[in-house]
């Protein structure tokens, strides 16, 4: 039965067998805040509402009151499984609005972090949905490096969870020799741990009967819905903004990764492209830390938009002065009057933001379109029809974070 036809259901008898189930916001499976309004026959799911707003932070409002350095601590919170392309994301498109080209180090350091996350998010959505069927011990296996990249979070910032490390023009630091050796390691260690956790997944029987041929997203329904990243991957439609609008040093490193596309659409598809996809990104981490370029993180301290070193704002008149314009907002930047959209490749897909700028150092109105918000909207065409068991794996493989829901 078509969605939209659930709701002119005649009155009569048979309404008398359908009953309203709430899942969520408190349930083990959904990990967070999410909400579901279903409508069962029996253990039948016959219609699904999502129901959102119940973590609302008013991101997109605090982007109109802090400066573009201090709204990526917001921006960090937004996707917390991978913080760190969130903060990318924000300043690719302020960096964007303001004509900044970025050094060949900061770069590829950026490139660097930003396919760690997508393994970390990779990691938690792969090892959450097998734990949402029963499937214990991948789920360890995926934490056990997600540590690891919480280690290397902290060598850079000094934070583990969110780093808050990019700024406009360049980074909070550069990366140290510690770094260099963690991310080699890493890009050595991981291979296993991946390896485990195929062996744990890909011929589970349960975990196969569990995924495949349930919440099948065909690839028209994927492009109707405005489906991107992985969930659109695994429908067939071959759109990776890495590949198709390069930004960092992606552009350099063309050769070095593939884009993993699948046609089933379903559960267990989904999740066999998240793991391909960390094996691709292991091979950027890989080229990136090898070919690093020497030179400054950070754009030219003479072009005004960047912090001068500390030393040299305790030393210096010109630094200490524009370290105060910088952090003063009666001065700031002085970015165009002008309206510019940027996204990049997010573990979960394309994440965007608008900004429309005033001319100062704040945003007039910041605008996020976050993948996440949109997937939701295609659960219910997803999970009609399957059974009450099902709405976890398919809920699992779709890796729902409801801070961007609730922007």
């Amino acid at each position: 039965m078509p969605l939209e036809a659930l709701d002119t259901l005649p009155d009569g008898p048979e309404k008398d067998y359908l009953w309203t189930l709430n899942f969520g916001p408190q349930h083990p499976a959904t990990h967070t805040t999410l909400r579901l309004i279903l409508t069962l026959d029996g253990e039948t799911v016959v219609k699904a509402v999502p129901d959102i707003g119940f973590l609302h932070s008013g991101f997109e409002k605090l982007g109109e009151d802090l400066d573009f350095n201090q709204y990526v601590t917001i921006v960090d919170r937004m996707n917390y499984i991978s913080p760190i392309a969130n903060e990318i994301a924000w300043h690719h498109v302020v960096e964007k609005l303001m004509g900044i080209d970025l050094t060949p180090r900061c770069k590829y350091i950026r490139t660097i972090l930003a396919e760690l996350a997508r393994i970390s998010d990779h990691l938690l959505c792969t090892g959450a949905q097998a734990l949402d069927l029963g499937a214990f011990t991948a789920f360890l296996y995926g934490f056990q490096q997600r540590e690891v990249i919480y280690d290397i979070y902290e060598t850079i910032s000094g934070q583990r969870f969110h780093p808050s490390y990019t700024r406009v023009g360049g980074l909070l630091y550069d990366v140290t020799e510690e770094f260099v050796r963690k991310v080699r390691s890493f890009v050595q260690e991981f291979p296993a741990t991946h390896a485990d956790m195929c062996r744990l997944l890909n011929r589970n029987r349960i975990f196969v009967e569990r995924t495949q041929g349930i919440g099948v997203l065909s690839k028209e329904l994927a492009i109707n819905l405005s489906c991107t990243g992985p969930i659109a991957r695994a429908s067939g439609v071959v759109r990776d903004l890495r590949k198709d609008e390069p930004y960092l040093a992606y552009g350099e490193l063309q050769n070095t990764f593939k884009v993993i596309c699948a046609t089933d659409g379903d559960s267990y598809t989904r999740y066999l492209v998240r793991m391909e996809e960390m094996l691709e990104s292991l091979k950027i981490i890989a080229a990136a830390i090898e070919n690093l370029p020497a030179g400054a993180v950070n754009v030219d301290v003479d072009s005004k938009v960047v912090f001068p070193a500390q030393t040299s704002v305790y030393r210096t008149i010109e630094s200490m002065i524009q370290h105060f314009e910088l952090v003063m907002p009666n001065r700031q930047w002085t970015p165009p009057l002008d309206e510019v959209y940027g996204a990049i490749e997010s573990p979960n897909g394309e994440l965007g933001f608008y900004i429309v700028s005033d001319g100062t150092g704040v945003a007039y109105r910041a605008r996020t379109r976050p993948p996440s918000y949109i997937h939701f909207a295609t659960f219910p065409y997803l999970i009609e029809g399957h059974q009450l068991s099902d709405v976890v794996a398919v809920l699992g493989s779709l890796n729902i974070i409801a801070a961007e829901l609730d922007r």
